[in-house]
């Protein structure tokens, strides 16, 4: 159907201060992939996917997004490097000047909502510059039937502007680009910037405060797929370690890949509408779900298409590590209808441990998964940035810190009792090395990952003999169907068990350097989750 037709005569943006404004609104997922097509800034690959280019930002900036310091957000926000604050008067003179620019222009505008359950849902107008950009609104946001769009009324309204550059000096940012969010407004303001994890990013950075503040809901950065007996379970992980990978399980429902609700009813629910996937090294063997969701729809960013046969070759990073797809959780045939679940039954905290430190699966006792939590512990290869030669540590607090406003003992704390409260198991999955750091170990293979998962979802790992590691304390398990119980113990993999001793040791220096900031919040519980070294 064309909502276009349908629904064009009734859309003004002048209340937004955009005049004469071309407005496509509600354009379908065909006619968006056209007009990129036409305009010359995607093409169709062989999948029948559109690909686009972002431009000269491939991924999300965090030192340029910005929150408005106002009588909302002043005692309430966790101010400093992550959560930067913003002036009320810059943002309306910097708003200003982006709806001027957008005036008399083309503009693609969808009316969407976040939080598939009815009771928390967020009504958002996006209005973007690009046709592509509203492709991904449309696969990342949650779509209201046609006839709820006569009487849609926006409480969040976000605009997407990549071709308006800011002035530093006259507007207060830090460079051209900029991601801003006005809680008394109500608006999410990007510009300088065409990659779309802003705009998703945006609207989620906004529910971490929403849901919390005002809801009494947990947000959280975490995947979550539901079992045939109804059982939830939620993985936690910054990108690269698992998140969206382990959570498309055949066996098990996708509620949603990244972004969920924790409810004081007991509900998970999931705030989008989609998937935003890394495509490195995509394969159809590994990743099935996913890269069987990559057809007429979806979305490709920053990768390389052979001229000829229009194949993506997802191993070619010449643009970027950071290549991805976004497409509707349609695409995905094994979904949770409603994308809602109960209670979860267990929680897996993924890492990617470049030290090969930590064993590939370990149970937490409530103190070690808030500390867990609170650290939020991946590390990042060498190779990958500039400069990095050895595996580096990346902590970020509650697994997501570039976009949780409040301070992260708040969500642990949420989280702690939530824990309890359902009686949730707990474990911390290492899908990074063993047998050495990265360079002289190998990656942890998917199949015993998976495996691992499986049997403490189907319970096989409750009546096992545990052991704690030397220097984290947390509980090995001695055994674990389908999978070498070598592997289980990280110290025996390595060559030279003395220096995985050593290395363990430090990198526990590095966990309790990194949470010292936080240690006068956290509680005696907490504390007694810290490694032992």
């Amino acid at each position: 159907m064309d909502n276009n037709t349908l629904f064009t005569q009734s859309i003004s943006l002048k209340e937004l201060g955009i005049e004469n404004a071309k407005i496509h609104y509600q354009l379908s997922p065909e006619e968006l992939h056209d007009i990129t097509i036409q305009s010359g800034q995607g093409i169709e690959v062989s999948s029948e996917s559109l690909a686009v280019n972002t431009g000269e930002y491939t991924g999300r900036s965090p030192k340029d997004r910005f929150i408005v310091k106002d009588s909302i957000t002043e005692d309430k926000v966790w101010w400093g490097n992550v959560n930067i604050p913003f002036a009320p008067e810059a943002f309306d003179a910097l708003y200003n000047k982006v709806t001027a620019y957008l005036s008399n222009k083309e503009v693609f505008v969808r009316d969407a909502y976040a939080c598939a359950d009815p009771n928390y849902r967020l009504n958002i107008r996006a209005v973007t510059e690009n046709a592509w950009s509203n492709l991904f609104c449309y696969n990342m946001f949650l779509r209201p039937e046609v006839q709820e769009l006569a009487n849609f009324t926006p409480e969040w309204t976000l605009i997407s502007a990549p071709g308006f550059f800011a002035d530093p000096e006259l507007d207060g940012t830090r460079q051209s680009n900029f991601a801003i969010l006005n809680f008394t407004r109500k608006i999410v303001l990007i510009g300088g910037t065409g990659y779309t994890g802003e705009i998703k990013k945006g609207i989620f950075s906004a529910l971490n405060f929403i849901m919390p503040v005002f809801r009494n809901t947990m947000p959280m950065h975490c995947s979550a797929n539901v079992g045939q007996n109804e059982d939830t379970a939620i993985f936690f992980g910054l990108s690269g370690t698992g998140k969206t990978t382990l959570s498309a399980d055949p066996n098990r429902k996708l509620i949603g890949d990244d972004e969920h609700g924790w409810t004081n009813e007991n509900t998970i629910f999931n705030f989008e509408g989609g998937c935003y996937a890394k495509v490195i090294n995509l394969s159809e063997e590994n990743e099935p779900d996913i890269f069987r969701a990559i057809k007429k729809g979806s979305l490709l960013e920053n990768v390389i298409v052979n001229a000829d046969t229009k194949e993506v070759d997802f191993e070619d990073v010449s643009i970027t590590e950071n290549t991805r797809v976004s497409y509707p959780i349609f695409h995905i045939d094994n979904i949770q209808p409603g994308s809602i679940g109960k209670n979860p039954k267990n929680i897996f905290f993924l890492t990617a441990d470049s030290f090969g430190i930590l064993p590939p699966i370990s149970k937490l006792t409530p103190g070690q998964a808030a500390y867990h939590f609170i650290s939020g512990y991946t590390a990042k290869v060498a190779g990958t940035e500039a400069g990095i030669t050895e595996p580096q540590p990346n902590f970020s607090a509650c697994f997501g810190a570039p976009f949780m406003p409040l301070h992260p003992t708040k969500y642990a704390e949420m989280l702690s009792k939530k824990i309890k409260d359902a009686n949730v198991k707990v474990w911390l999955i290492n899908t990074g090395w063993t047998g050495g750091p990265y360079g002289i170990g190998s990656r942890m293979k998917l199949k015993y990952t998976r495996a691992m998962i499986t049997a403490a979802l189907n319970g096989e790992l409750d009546e096992v003999g545990y052991e704690n590691h030397e220097v984290f304390g947390i509980a090995k398990p001695q055994t674990c169907p389908n999978v070498p119980s070598e592997i289980l113990n990280p110290r025996n993999t390595w060559e030279d068990p003395e220096l995985y001793d050593k290395k363990a040791i430090e990198l526990a220096q590095k966990f309790k350097a990194n949470f010292a900031k936080f240690e006068e919040f956290a509680n005696d519980e907490i504390m007694a989750g810290a490694p032992k070294a």
